[in-house]
Order: C-alpha cells, then sequence, then structure tokens
C-alpha cells in the first residue's frame, strides 16, 4: 500500500537550531539570512507590518528590468542573492499567519490583480487568486480568449490599459517576448507566471519546501531528471544567484539551451552539470525532480518524446540510487507511469504536495516585495 504524504513537512532536528527565530520588524532589517531559517509563530506572524522592503535589484543579462520606476518578476537572476533569501522568509512569515487561522493581515486590501492565461493552469490560477483574496486584494481572471494578447490587441496596448485598472499584473503566456513587452509597457508591477523560456514564481515555491524540509537552499545537490525545458532555466537562473550543485539529467538532444547554461556556470556561484545518465546524476542527491516529458504545446510530440526519454523515467530504483535522505518533487502536472511511477510520488520521501501549496505563499511574498509592502 503506498504510503500517504503528510500535510506539514516533517522537519529535521537541525532545521530550527540552524538559525535564531525572526519577526516582521528583523525581516527588513536583515541581511544575514542565507538560505535557512526558522518557521514563525503565529505570534511573530502578528508583529507584520506594511513597510517597504529595499533591496538591490540588478537587471538581468537576458533582459534588462526596462520600466523605471517599478519593479517586475521575470527571472530570478533579476535580483541578487539578498532579496532571493529576505523573499523566502517573507514567504514563511506570512505563511505561519495564514496556517494559523489569523485573517487580520490585509496589505492587499483595496487592491486589484490581472491574471492574464494565454496557457490555462489549474496551479497558477488558484495559488494566485487565493493568496491575494487572503491578504485582502481581488483578483481577476483573463483567460485565453478574453484578451488574445498580441493577436486582437497589442500587447503593448494591453500592458497599458489593465496598469490603469490594476495594481499588479500576473501572466502566463507562450512566448517570453509577450511578458517583456507586458513589463516594457506597464506601469504597474509584472510578474512572470510562467513561459516557454522560464517558471521563475515555481523555483521561488521549490527553494520554500527544499528549505521547510532539508533547512537550507545553499549547498545541496538538486537533480532534474527530464525534459531541459523553462523550470531546468528558472533552476539555472537560481544557480546564479544562490550557491547549490544543480545537475540536469536529460536526454542527448533535449539539453536546456546553451546560453542560459553557460549563463549560469559563468556567474561562478554554483556546481553545474548537464549529462546524460540518470543513474550516476541523483547518487549523493538531496532532492530527485521531475516534470512532464511533453509540456503544454508539445502534445503532438508526446509519443516521440516517451521513446526518447526512456531510462529517464523516476522510479523506486533511482530513487534507491539517490540514498535514502533523498525528496522528490515534481512542479505537477503529473503524468503518473511516464516521468515517474505511482509508487515514487506517494512516498513518504515525496514533497509533492506540499511544494505545490508553497506557490501560493512564494507568490504572496514575491507579491508583496513588488509592491512594497
Amino acid at each position: 500500500m503506498a504510503a500517504v504524504i503528510p500535510s506539514q513537512p516533517t522537519l529535521r532536528s537541525d532545521f530550527f537550531s540552524s538559525v535564531s527565530s525572526f519577526s516582521g520588524q528583523d525581516l527588513r532589517r536583515s541581511n544575514r539570512f542565507s538560505g535557512s531559517f526558522r518557521l514563525p509563530s503565529a505570534a511573530a506572524c502578528r508583529k507584520i507590518s506594511c513597510q517597504t522592503i529595499s533591496a538591490a535589484s540588478p537587471a538581468s543579462i537576458i533582459s534588462p528590468n526596462v520600466s523605471s520606476g517599478k519593479k517586475d518578476f521575470l527571472h530570478l537572476n533579476d535580483f541578487d542573492k539578498a532579496t532571493i533569501l529576505k523573499i523566502l522568509e517573507r514567504a514563511a512569515e506570512v505563511k505561519a499567519q495564514i496556517k494559523s487561522g489569523d485573517r487580520t493581515f490585509l496589505p492587499f486590501k483595496g487592491k486589484s490583480m490581472a491574471m492574464i492565461f494565454a496557457k490555462p493552469s489549474m496551479r497558477t490560477r488558484v495559488s494566485f487568486e487565493t493568496g491575494f483574496f487572503l491578504l485582502g486584494g481581488h483578483a481577476i481572471y483573463l483567460g485565453p480568449d478574453d484578451i488574445q494578447m498580441g493577436k486582437r490587441e497589442e500587447t503593448r496596448d494591453v500592458a497599458r490599459v489593465l496598469s490603469n485598472y490594476n495594481d499588479i499584473i500576473m501572466a502566463r503566456v507562450f512566448g517570453h517576448q509577450d511578458i517583456l513587452d507586458l513589463a516594457k509597457y506597464a506601469t504597474v508591477p509584472v510578474i512572470n507566471g510562467l513561459t516557454d523560456y522560464n517558471h521563475p514564481c515555481q523555483i521561488m515555491a521549490d527553494a520554500l519546501t527544499i528549505i521547510e524540509h532539508i533547512g537550507r537552499l545553499e549547498g545541496t545537490k538538486v537533480v532534474y531528471v527530464g525534459d531541459g525545458n523553462n523550470v531546468v532555466h528558472s533552476w539555472l537562473l537560481l544557480a546564479a544567484v544562490i550557491p547549490f550543485h544543480f545537475v540536469c539529467a536529460c536526454p542527448m538532444g533535449f539539453e536546456p539551451g546553451q546560453k542560459t547554461v553557460e549563463e549560469a556556470r559563468q556567474a561562478g556561484i554554483s556546481k553545474i552539470e548537464i549529462t546524460n545518465d540518470p543513474r550516476e546524476a541523483v547518487r549523493g542527491a538531496d532532492v530527485v525532480y521531475s516534470d512532464v516529458w511533453a509540456s503544454m504545446g508539445q502534445k503532438e510530440e508526446a509519443e516521440y518524446r516517451r521513446k526518447a526519454f526512456q531510462g529517464f523515467q523516476v522510479d523506486e530504483e533511482l530513487m534507491k540510487l539517490a540514498g535514502p535522505k533523498a525528496y522528490f518533487m515534481h512542479c505537477l502536472p503529473a503524468e503518473r507511469g511516464v516521468e515517474v511511477t505511482n509508487g515514487v510520488i506517494e512516498a513518504p520521501n515525496s514533497i509533492v504536495f506540499p511544494q505545490a501549496e508553497n506557490r501560493m505563499h512564494a507568490q504572496n511574498a514575491i507579491m508583496l516585495h513588488l509592491l512594497g509592502l
């Protein structure tokens, strides 16, 4: 019988002893956070106040933040290490407040968010909409047929119109240029909810989950097994900011973009490996990570990809090679029996569903940062 995944993470004994506790005031003052933190108490959460978090946000090598006077969340390496870790710490703080049942912290009260979905998604929609609501705001869903951005109306026009109605814009689109154009012309913060190139909100949730379960992100070994897709690109961009060991094991011809790999390596922060041998790759892993082999927009290639990816399924044997302390992660939706077995997803060391929950908490913290709250 498959084991039941616990609804809350089981934290290692050194998790709480690694650093001292913090409050919302500590978060705004301290630069000492280095990738491990204590989950705050509900009492500490009541100290949260709406003050601006200021941090340097260096321009991305891929795309500079073109709109002066506002912040966007487009690529993880648009931000420095201190800022990324502060956002993660804030995510844990606000998560604890929400889990406590305290509904007095409403920083988004009177604010609205436009959510553009060229690509549909359960997790992205529900996590953003529910998270924004729980903190007092109102989110507006704009589906694929509501705007047809770039077809019925130019992206630059959509950006300026929605900016006049809303305080923040989130977009989940196909082409990466769409999110860049949206950010260029919008006068309010823009969040990248996913593009074909990257998926930064997902990796922020993943980082929060790793810290909750392992006690740190720095120095861990994260092994991704599968297609070198947008999730891999975001892991690589995070590795250009925070030091850890990242390995992508993928079939030949399905490697991540060489430019992004080189960007991560040239940063000189993390150890980066791209390999075609998943069995060797997972040895000593803290986290084994998988994703579907055929993403949205690639379904016509599904059968071809299943053949090409033979030997890259994350099964019980591969997890044994990783070791007894290795966690399994998946950004979902999963095709059970294809890229991962049912047994691995349902095993006690699978943290897939806490990972999915953390989308909401990580995104709340991202929005608080962008809005200066």
